[in-house]
């Protein structure tokens, strides 16, 4: 598989670079890049964003405006693989051993997408992609539509493969996993000032 970090977005609503910030002493760039590597991949970094070069390669998004699919489109155009594992650069919070058990996961079914859901919503750019999905992601970028669930469906009724959707929860009450970030802040995005307060507040009163 090849692994990938988005961080083309924009950080409107932070109002600073998103990927720079640091979070724990370290830039949340570096955060992702770790997760990735700690399970022996040597991930990419998609965005237009020449001044990260120094922490991993970097591939300018072909779609800089398209949002995360446009990442994910030009991720999977230059892949050489057909399982691809995304990360968003705003995830701190995702351990690794839930990574590796998504990948573990794609690695059984080949599924056209591995997505976890978390409290009832997909999380798309916590994901593996299989490259089946992009003709039919650039044909809905093509017509206007960027949302990457959209993308996801339309290439499951083109192509009849299978998405592998499933609840966090259910796979974490089944594994005896001993983490120290608990299960409901996983998924929780560092995106604007406030998200950052918050996490740094709970963190200096021992609150998870």
């Amino acid at each position: 598989m090849n692994a990938f970090v988005l961080a083309g977005g924009q950080s409107k609503r932070l109002g600073r670079d998103k990927a720079m910030i640091e979070w724990n002493g370290r830039p949340l760039i570096e955060h992702a890049l770790q997760k990735l590597r700690a399970l022996g991949y040597e991930p990419s970094i998609v965005g237009s964003r020449p001044d990260l070069v120094s922490f991993a390669a970097v591939i300018p998004d072909m779609h800089s405006q398209a949002g995360p699919l446009g990442g994910i489109i030009t991720a999977l155009a230059i892949s050489d693989s057909n399982q691809n594992i995304f990360l968003a650069v705003d995830l701190p919070f995702q351990p690794s051993e839930f990574l590796r058990a998504m990948i573990e996961r794609a690695e059984k079914t080949n599924a056209l997408a591995t997505i976890p859901r978390f409290r009832g919503l997909p999380q798309p750019l916590f994901a593996l992609y299989s490259k089946a999905l992009l003709p039919h992601a650039q044909a809905a970028l093509r017509e206007g539509d960027a949302k990457v669930m959209r993308a996801v469906e339309r290439a499951k009724e083109a192509t009849g493969l299978r998405a592998d959707s499933f609840d966090v929860e259910s796979v974490a009450a089944a594994k005896s996993w001993n983490f120290t970030i608990p299960l409901y802040r996983w998924f929780d995005n560092l995106n604007t000032p406030g998200d950052f307060a918050k996490a740094a507040l709970e963190q200096s009163l021992g609150i998870h």
